[in-house]
C-alpha cells in the first residue's frame, strides 16, 4: 500500500470529467482527498455534474484556468488528446505529475507534446465506477513520490498493477481493459442459451446476470485459485464435466478468448500508431 495519504495531495486537476474521470472522483473524495484540492475541467458540463460538484464543493471549470497542477489527470477521449497536448503543456511546470487515462496515445506523444517526462500511461477498466477495478501504469521518468501518489490515486477504485513498459500495458488493455465486455457478453450468451432451451425472457435474464454476479462474488470471497473453484464445482461424469468438455475443448473458451485479447492488443498497438 502507498504511504501517501491523499488528504495531503494537492492541487489536482481532472480534464475531463466523463465516465471513467468521474469514476476516479468518486473514489479519490471516498479515499479522503479534499474537495478543495479538486478542479474539475469541463467545456460543456452536463447538468448532473454541475450538481455533483456544488454538492461535494469541487470547482468546475470550463477551461485550465492557470493553475499550476500537481497532479493533471488526462481522461479525455483520445482523439480530443491529440489535438490539445500543446494548449495543455502552459499550463504544467516542473513539478506536475500527468497522469493519462486515454488509450493509445503513447508515452512518446505525450512527453514530447506536453514537454515533460513525469508522465505515466494508465489503463483502468470499467468497474473502477464500483470500487472493484484494476488499471495498470507505465511510468516514464518518476521519482518515488510520484509513484506513491499514483498509486495511492488509483487504488482508492480498486486494484494497480505496475508495467515496465507500453507493450505490457497493450496487454493488460486487451485482458482487463476490455474485459468486463468479454464477461457481459458471457452474460447475454447464458441468457440465450437459456431461451433457447425453453426458458422465459425474465429467467433467462435473470439466470444470466446473477450467475455471473454469484460467481464473481464467490471468487472474491475465496482465496483459491479459478481453477480450483472450477474444479469444485465439476462432479465427475456430471451436467457441470459435461458442459466443459465442450467449452475447454479444441477451439474452446480458451482459444476464444486468447483470439480475443490478440486482437485487442493489436488493436490498442494500432491506435497508438495513428
Amino acid at each position: 500500500m502507498s504511504a501517501i495519504d491523499l488528504t495531503d495531495v494537492g492541487p489536482i486537476v481532472l480534464l475531463g470529467a466523463g465516465k471513467m474521470g468521474m469514476a476516479l472522483v468518486r473514489g479519490w473524495l471516498d479515499a479522503g482527498l479534499k474537495p478543495e484540492n479538486l478542479v474539475l475541467v469541463s467545456p460543456r458540463p452536463k447538468p448532473d455534474l454541475i450538481e455533483y460538484a456544488a454538492q461535494k464543493g469541487v470547482q468546475l471549470m470550463p477551461a485550465m484556468d492557470g493553475t499550476v497542477p500537481r497532479v493533471l489527470v488526462l481522461a479525455v477521449k483520445p482523439q480530443v488528446l491529440r489535438t490539445i497536448l500543446g494548449e495543455i503543456a502552459p499550463t504544467i511546470d516542473s513539478k506536475t505529475l500527468v497522469l493519462s487515462v486515454a488509450a493509445g496515445i503513447s508515452m512518446l506523444a505525450l512527453t514530447e507534446g506536453l514537454k515533460t517526462k513525469r508522465v505515466i500511461r494508465t489503463m483502468p477498466n470499467t468497474p473502477s465506477q464500483v470500487g472493484k477495478g484494476v488499471t495498470g501504469l507505465v511510468p516514464a521518468d518518476i521519482d518515488t513520490a510520484d509513484r506513491e501518489i499514483a498509486q495511492a490515486l488509483f487504488a482508492a477504485s480498486g486494484a494497480v498493477v505496475w508495467l515496465k513498459n507500453e507493450a505490457e500495458l497493450d496487454a493488460l488493455t486487451g485482458v482487463s481493459g476490455s474485459g468486463p465486455a468479454y464477461v457481459f457478453h458471457l452474460v447475454e450468451a447464458l441468457s440465450e442459451a437459456a431461451r433457447r432451451h425453453g426458458l422465459s425472457d425474465d429467467v433467462a435474464d435473470l439466470l444470466g446476470r446473477q450467475t455471473v454476479i454469484g460467481a464473481a462474488a464467490l471468487m472474491e470471497a475465496d482465496s483459491a485459485s479459478a481453477e480450483q473453484l472450477r474444479i469444485n464445482v465439476t462432479s465427475p461424469k456430471g451436467t457441470t464435466a459435461a458442459a466443459l468438455a465442450i467449452l475447454m475443448g479444441e477451439g474452446g473458451f480458451v482459444d476464444l478468448v486468447d483470439k480475443a485479447v490478440a486482437a485487442a492488443r493489436a488493436r490498442s498497438a494500432e491506435i497508438g500508431r495513428e
